[in-house]
């Protein structure tokens, strides 16, 4: 994995621990600073307290989906972190899921199972396009 995410703060949100972890793992190993949460309602608390610069969320969780969190962070202020870019994770990649999560507002989708150098790519394309 030959980009670097050094100072990047993320936040990965998904209800299944395992993919948590990997992604989690994954990010780490490239520089970033990771906080993992597992609902919607722990992502919101977590926007607010550690200041993310990018967010990677499941769009399939119980109670609240990631449509669902990422309209309320789209209803925030800036500096609250309504504009956060933010990343679809999902396990159904078909073209039309991948549609609905860019229409919904996230920058991109990574499918599931997730591959690593995959993720780390399209966190570093996401924040490159971010900064220019």
């Amino acid at each position: 994995m030959g980009k670097e995410l050094y100072g990047l703060k993320i936040l990965v949100v998904d209800d299944d621990v395992d993919t948590r972890e990997l992604i989690e793992w994954v990010l780490k190993r490239v520089g970033a600073e990771v906080t993992s949460v597992g609902s919607a309602h722990e992502a919101l608390e977590a926007l607010e307290r550690e200041k993310p610069h990018l967010m990677v969320s499941d769009l399939a969780m119980p109670q609240e989906d990631g449509y669902a969190l990422l309209r309320k962070i789209r209803a925030l202020p800036p500096e609250r972190g309504g504009r956060i870019p933010a990343i679809a994770l999902t396990a159904h990649s078909l073209v039309q899921d991948r549609l609905q999560s860019l229409r919904a507002g996230f920058q991109s989708h990574v499918p599931k199972p997730v591959v690593p150098e995959e993720l780390v790519e399209v966190v570093a394309s996401v924040i490159h396009l971010r900064r220019t």
